[in-house]
């Protein structure tokens, strides 16, 4: 099902939109858009784009001008997870002017909390650093753990909550 809320959500968006996608998850979308009377164009090349939807998969990114999209999409999100990765660090840099950006994933990891600051940076919310600084303590030694400090986990979680969102139903 979240196939049919991310394309719900970039109907909504006042402009292009970009979905990013695995190879084989791209066409399950644009077939699924047609459930929904939506339409979800397949591009392998930002001279493909037309008004609208458009879909392409993760190693095609780098042939299109994001700058030019009022929305983008990260379908299986968890390809952001780690900070050093070479894709998410493209990534988030490329976005950083869109407008509206959506991380979707089926399979959150909700005590992952350094892949919740990897999303928080793709959306615009708070730099993963920032985060760190903010809520977390680093636990020296063999570890080398962050963890949550005792105080801040309160706001921590409201922090989260507003930024990050739980869909159920494209309505």
């Amino acid at each position: 099902g979240k196939s049919f809320m991310q394309i719900e959500w970039a109907a909504q968006i006042p402009g292009d939109v970009l979905i990013l996608a695995p190879l084989a998850v791209a066409s399950q979308t644009v077939e699924e858009a047609v459930k929904l009377s939506r339409v979800v164009r397949y591009c392998r090349h930002g001279d493909e784009v037309q008004p609208g939807i458009s879909i392409t998969n993760y190693e095609m990114m780098e042939h299109f001008d994001l700058s030019r999209f009022k929305g983008l999409i990260v379908d299986e999100s968890s390809i952001i997870k780690h900070y050093e990765g070479k894709f998410r660090n493209m990534l988030i840099e490329r976005s950083a002017s869109i407008p509206f950006r959506l991380a979707c994933t089926a399979t959150p990891a909700p005590n992952d909390h350094m892949e919740l600051g990897n999303h928080a940076e793709f959306v615009g919310s708070m730099s993963r650093t920032e985060m760190l600084s903010m809520f977390f303590v680093h636990d020296g030694g063999d570890t080398s753990q962050w963890r949550l400090k005792g105080h801040a986990e309160s706001e921590f979680w409201k922090w989260l909550a507003s930024w990050a969102v739980c869909i159920r139903k494209p309505s």
